[in-house]
Formats: C-alpha cells, structure tokens, sequence
C-alpha cells in the first residue's frame, strides 16, 4: 500500500471521471484537466461517478503507477462536485482511502510544556 508522507504532494481531482481510463487516460487528465504533471511525483486521485471506486496514479521514478481501490460496503467521501483540484494532507489522504470522512482530519496541534517555576 502507498503510505505517504507530509511531503508527498496528493491532488484530488473534484469532478468523477471515466473509470474505463488507464494510467495513459489519467495521465491526461491530469496535464488537460488538472494542469498539472502527472512525471512530478505527486500523487492523483480520481473517483468513480458512484464514489464507491478510487483511483491513484503517480510516478514513482521508473514508470506511471496505477492504483485503484473499491468500497465493498459504503462510498468514498468526496467534496461537493465542482471544478477544480484539492490538496490533501497524507492524514486526510490515508483517511480518504479507509472510507472515513477524511474532511475531520485535522493537523496535530503543538503542545507547550508547562513552566516550571524557580
């Protein structure tokens, strides 16, 4: 399984696409679609019209990955459909691809250790 980490660069795509596409049809969406390039090392994600499929492409530094996952029980949560690409966080990112409302992760808050008089 893919276990990104805070460096790694996720863009969701927020419109479903045609689940019949490849890497190679991905890959074109993400340069026409998305502006992006899909050889950056960032990873994509694309989601079925249903919500219940996701697929990931990315490069890995030797060729285009493809990565799909379906939900045998429940959707995938997605933002409302609309134009545009989303960045997640890996946390949001890992929560996305469990089922869970990746929307209520949230970035750990810094603590402060208590001062200690004297």
């Amino acid at each position: 399984m893919i276990g990104p980490t805070g460096a790694v660069r996720l863009m969701m795509a927020t419109k479903p696409v045609d689940f019949r596409k490849g890497a190679e049809g991905l890959a074109a969406l993400v340069r026409e679609t998305m502006k992006s390039d899909p050889f950056s090392g960032a990873v994509y994600v694309f989601r079925a019209k249903r919500a219940d499929r996701v697929k990931l492409i990315y490069w890995d530094g030797t060729g285009v990955c493809l990565f799909a996952k379906r939900l045998e029980d429940g959707q995938f949560r997605w933002p409302n459909v609309q134009d545009g690409v989303m960045r997640l966080s890996a946390a949001e990112f890992s929560a996305l691809l469990e089922g869970l409302d990746w929307r209520r992760v949230h970035a750990a808050r810094e603590t402060r250790a208590p001062v200690q008089p004297g």
